[in-house]
């Protein structure tokens, strides 16, 4: 019986595991997509990655801000064009499970310009929304 209960936990340890390991794989997946549109000067298809709702939270160096919408008009007016947007790169240093729904992500950004660099640092809560992850709150400072 001892071995039994051994072995289902262990097998539970490993599903559970390697569910981690396909969200978290699925998310930094979602944050590289980000990138990628970023880098080609598509900030509409770098929005894909956040949820798409009046919901969205996304605090920056002017406060929150509510909704997808306005999150988008934000990053439009804050970079008119390709040249300040310059060239994004993540350093991830944090990718937590916080339950079978939600991931939290800390990290660093940086834009390579050439009207002069830009970063700080983010937090991220991922929420899974009909099978995909979505970022549901931006802090970036």
């Amino acid at each position: 019986m001892r071995l039994f209960f051994f072995l289902t936990l262990m097998l539970f340890a490993s599903v559970s595991s390697f569910s981690q390991s396909k969200d978290e794989a699925a998310i930094r997946q979602l944050l590289a997509v980000q990138t990628k549109a970023w880098n080609d000067g598509d900030i509409a298809r770098f929005m894909k990655g956040y949820w798409e709702s009046d919901s969205l939270m996304f605090i920056g160096k002017s406060g929150i801000t509510y909704g997808w919408n306005n999150t988008l008009n934000n990053y439009r007016k804050g970079y008119p064009d390709t040249a300040s947007m310059g060239k994004l790169k993540f350093d991830i240093l944090v990718v937590k499970r916080l339950s079978q729904q939600y991931f939290f992500v800390v990290g660093k950004w940086h834009l390579k310009r050439s009207i002069g660099n830009v970063g700080g640092h983010f937090t991220l809560l991922l929420r899974k929304i009909q099978g995909e992850w979505k970022i549901i709150s931006d802090h970036s400072s």
